[in-house]
């Protein structure tokens, strides 16, 4: 009998990488395709082994061409940290507007189903709390943080195009802040600067006067509520994220506490256009997915932990990037 097949754009990142693991277990024929710029392939070694697995590497802002029939297609393929804004700007905007516009072409031959992994930032610094899928959005076109914001919007614009205009079946998940394994030590984010400071005995940065809220999920929990958002027949956003919003001083100081860190915290100017609240409301995928997360922060940053411990020990020069969220 033969495999579904699912293509993974940024299949070596993060997020991605997570994603493959689940697709195998579901058994699918997994084809993994990233160009390395933020991803790793220590993310996906453990899967070269598995004959179902296929990994490529190529810039999905360019031609791309798989042969055979897919099922699926889930576009995670971009920088998605506040460091790689800064850092790849241009290639951000690119692969949010090239890179969709190249996905969905594939997805609309294949006749597969598309899921694109969209943002929480798409609401920018939100003048409604929590945020609802109804919600519009304050976002900064200009700023800093704008190639992001502005290229997950357009992705989502054009995908709801080709969903209205070319019947492509569409999905999009809108993420809220979620850490786990496989973050990387400089991806600027809280949870991999806090966690690698922690464990380097380092005072931990928090930016502004820390006061600023996130609401952080476990990547296992992020996961299943995309493989259910996927199997659903709904086509507009839908948030997936943990609604137990905190500070971010709280959220530094949970993580000394779960690291047994003696480690002070220091402060730093607050940068453009930071998000002083962030929180999802998760009305809609309780209702349409059944789904909410599980995983308690103490018990995720356990986990979590252990994966940073071989990171921070095997690379001793690396100093971790300033959090932000």
């Amino acid at each position: 009998m033969t495999k579904p097949r699912v293509l993974i754009t940024g299949g070596a990142g993060f997020l991605g990488s997570h994603l493959a693991e689940r697709f195998l277990r579901e058994g699918y024929e997994v084809i993994c395709m990233d160009n390395l710029i933020t991803g790793d392939l220590a993310n996906i070694e453990h899967l070269f082994g598995n004959k179902l697995f296929h990994f490529e590497h190529r810039d999905v802002t360019e031609y791309i061409h798989v042969p055979g029939s897919l099922d699926a297609l889930l576009h995670f393929a971009s920088p998605a940290s506040p460091i790689d804004y800064l850092e790849l700007p241009i290639q951000t905007l690119k692969v949010g507007s090239l890179g969709t516009h190249k996905v969905l072409g594939l997805a609309r031959e294949k006749r597969c189903r598309f899921l694109l992994a969209s943002t929480s930032e798409c609401y920018g610094d939100p003048l409604v709390h929590p945020q609802p899928e109804t919600y519009w959005g304050n976002v900064n076109p200009v700023g800093p943080r704008g190639v992001y914001d502005e290229a997950k919007r357009f992705a989502e614009a054009m995908t709801m195009a080709y969903h209205r205009f070319h019947g492509v079946d569409t999905r999009i998940v809108r993420i809220f802040n979620t850490y786990g394994p496989r973050m990387r030590l400089r991806d600027g984010r809280a949870l991999p600067a806090f966690m690698s400071q922690a464990l380097a005995g380092e005072p931990l940065t928090v930016f502004g006067d820390g006061s600023q809220t996130r609401s952080f999920c476990y990547v296992d929990d992020l996961v299943e509520g995309i493989w259910r958002l996927l199997g659903s027949g709904e086509h507009l956003p839908v948030n997936i994220g943990n609604p137990n919003e905190m500070t971010i001083l709280q959220f530094a100081q949970a993580v000394l506490e779960a690291t047994g860190s003696k480690s002070g915290i220091v402060f730093q100017p607050l940068p453009v256009d930071d998000p002083k609240v962030r929180q999802p409301d998760i009305t809609k995928a309780k209702k349409l997915l059944g789904w909410e997360p599980k995983v308690r922060l103490a018990e995720g940053l356990e986990r979590t932990m252990a994966y940073f411990q071989k990171r921070v020990a095997s690379n001793p020069e690396a100093k971790p990037a300033a959090g932000r969220a």
